[in-house]
């Protein structure tokens, strides 16, 4: 960043040590890390501009800071194409399924004290409204997360456009296992008929288990609903009641070890669970929108023209390779991918903790109370800090993240393990921000085509 505060183009970490090395410059960040020019500002600067790239998913999401410039690539023959190099990496994973478990453990306690009639929480009715706009929790988390690593990345960069991956999941055909069409595709499998009724033609009237065919037969859930089972068919089958009884809420996997044939039927018609495609249909929108409120104008793409281009450039599949490769690539004029970040910063969303005052137990009720208190001696949980130790085992310079206790020995994490530092001996390098940062390597695989530029790898970028 210029001295006045305003995004300049990203350098490369070598240029970033020549100038703090000179003292030209200060860390105005450190994780991701960023530096602020002491001597210039933005109108002394030649910026150009970057583009942000956006692949969301998820469970991860991948977005990378671009340029494209023009110049002679040899794709037959010499020709002046648009190259495109990947300056920034970043994957940003959520916790939504962290947060969707949370909310069904909390719905668990109140129905069970209900039940108890024990302290007693009357349930709220089902056909309330819902303001526009409204998603649950765990998929608003999604679209925020998002944003605000975006809206970061356009505070430190001057990003000048934002490209985003925009697909629909066919969660009917997904269901099938086949692409559905026409009346077909309207009306779906249970058309004229019910659930039970496909149940006993798809098994003969027979239990799945035990193939028995006397007595009642119930409908059971292959994954059991506490472990994150749907109501969908393919995740259903009839069973009668002592192999209902027994299985209860053992996976199926346990439950029919010792008939693996039997296992294999059951499996065979169960579909792949459709919460993450269900999960990008519902935010998709919501995403675009919050993006829009950026500033800069973002533009959507096919989910079919990022694969095109990864596979064009011989690149592996992942969210911040596919973010790469979203977006128009005229390979016919030259057009190609001439660089991708060898480093990826991994962000992690954490949370900020727990509004809660107190500790359940398993059953839900309050086992203890928690401070009121966050802040300890300065510190709050998820600071990074730098901490010289000056003698014992753990002696020597360590960086990491904290754990505050208020009697001030407070719980440093580390790559070498966790170990409890005096907070006389912190220094403060970053407060937390409800996210856990981290690196990991991007594999890049050699041109397919000889006569194209191979692909360089960029050593910086986090």
């Amino acid at each position: 960043m210029s001295r006045d505060g305003q995004p300049l183009m990203p350098c490369h970490p070598a240029r970033a040590r020549e100038l703090l090395r000179r003292g030209r410059a200060v860390v105005a960040r450190q994780v991701p890390f960023v530096i602020r020019i002491r001597d210039r500002a933005l109108a002394e600067s030649q910026v150009d501009g970057v583009e942000l790239r956006i692949d969301p998913g998820s469970k991860g999401t991948g977005l990378v800071l671009t340029d494209e410039k023009r110049a002679a690539v040899t794709t037959r023959g010499d020709t002046a194409g648009t190259v495109r190099r990947g300056l920034i990496s970043a994957e940003l994973r959520h916790r939504g399924d962290r947060i969707r478990r949370s909310m069904r453990q909390r719905a668990a306690h109140r129905r069970r004290r209900r039940s108890a009639n024990r302290r007693y929480r009357a349930p709220r009715r089902d056909n309330r409204d819902r303001p526009p706009g409204w998603l649950p929790p765990s998929l608003r988390h999604r679209v925020d997360t998002t944003f605000s690593l975006a809206a970061r990345m356009c505070r430190w960069a001057p990003v000048r456009e934002l490209h985003v991956e925009h697909v629909a999941f066919d969660t009917h055909s997904m269901s099938a296992g086949r692409r559905l069409a026409a009346a077909e595709h309207r009306h779906g499998a249970l058309a004229g008929t019910g659930a039970r009724a496909l149940l006993h033609a798809r098994w003969g009237g027979a239990c799945a288990y035990c193939d028995t065919t006397s007595g009642p037969l119930n409908i059971d859930h292959v994954r059991p609903r506490s472990r994150g089972g749907s109501d969908r068919v393919s995740n259903l089958v009839l069973a009668c009641v002592p192999c209902n009884t027994a299985k209860g809420s053992m996976p199926v996997e346990v439950f029919l070890a010792h008939r693996p044939d039997r296992l294999a039927a059951v499996l065979d018609q169960a579909r792949v669970p459709l919460h993450d495609a269900a999960a990008m249909n519902a935010t998709r929108w919501r995403l675009v929108e919050a993006l829009t409120g950026l500033g800069p104008p973002v533009h959507t793409w096919p989910g079919g023209l990022t694969r095109r281009n990864r596979d064009a450039m011989g690149l592996g599949k992942t969210h911040t390779t596919d973010a790469l490769c979203v977006g128009p690539l005229d390979q016919g004029n030259g057009g190609a991918i001439v660089r991708v970040p060898e480093r990826v910063l991994v962000v992690e969303a954490l949370g900020r903790g727990s509004y809660a005052r107190t500790t359940p137990d398993r059953y839900g009720f309050p086992r203890l109370l928690r401070s009121r208190t966050k802040r300890h001696f300065g510190y709050v949980t998820g600071d990074l800090v730098r901490a010289t130790v000056p003698s014992g085992k753990r002696a020597g310079t360590w960086t990491g993240r904290i754990s505050v206790r208020a009697r001030g020995q407070h719980s440093l994490v580390t790559p070498a393990g966790r170990f409890d530092v005096s907070c006389g001996n912190l220094r403060l390098l970053q407060r937390g921000d409800g996210y856990g940062y981290g690196v990991r390597s991007e594999p890049v695989p050699p041109s397919p085509d000889p006569g194209n530029k191979s692909v360089e790898r960029r050593p910086g970028g986090s």
